[in-house]
């Protein structure tokens, strides 16, 4: 995939290439996993629907647009570029002291530049899909402020083989418009 492409490609899945909708935060997140960082710069856009929200908790969520980097030093491997659209859905408490848990759970659609992640790792096909579970909190004036873990598979689900799969474990950190 073109590197120029990216930021189109993010634009677009964020819904920034139109008037009607535009991104209500950022967030970046780092990890590690089968011998691989990662970074990731993501857009995201929260939505105005909730369920369940008769209790102490309530689901909602939000879409992600995400460009991320992999990066393996092992022999042969190469750089990968990860392009994603997710939308995540989220169970947040109305805890009402400032700080607002939350547990997310998600799987969205990857392309990658790369299949070869190193001579262990083969993920078939550029397309991948991408789940995660997290836990978090949000903090800070007008809980404005995320920080989480989660922990992400990427795999094509045996639509092409090999499909070896990758999991990461993630520190994300937001910040809401």
């Amino acid at each position: 995939m073109k590197k120029k492409l990216l930021l189109p490609l993010l634009l677009a899945g964020s819904g920034l290439g139109s008037g009607a909708q535009a991104a209500s935060g950022m967030a970046i997140e780092a990890g590690n996993g089968d011998s691989t960082n990662m970074a990731q710069l993501s857009l995201v856009r929260q939505w105005d629907k909730s369920w369940f929200a008769e209790g102490s908790w309530y689901l909602t969520g939000y879409w992600e647009a995400s460009v991320g980097h992999w990066h393996n030093s092992d022999a042969g491997a190469k750089d990968i570029w990860d392009v994603g659209l997710t939308p995540v859905f989220r169970l947040y408490s109305k805890g009402g002291n400032g700080l607002q848990p939350y547990l997310e759970g998600a799987i969205g659609a990857h392309l990658i530049d790369h299949t070869h992640v190193n001579s262990r790792r083969d993920l078939g096909s550029a397309f991948q899909f991408g789940d995660h579970l997290g836990a978090g909190i949000r903090f800070g004036d007008h809980r404005r402020f995320d920080l989480g873990y989660r922990f992400q598979r990427l795999s094509n689900a045996d639509l092409k083989r090999p499909n070896d799969g990758i999991n990461f474990q993630q520190i994300r950190f937001a910040y809401l418009f």
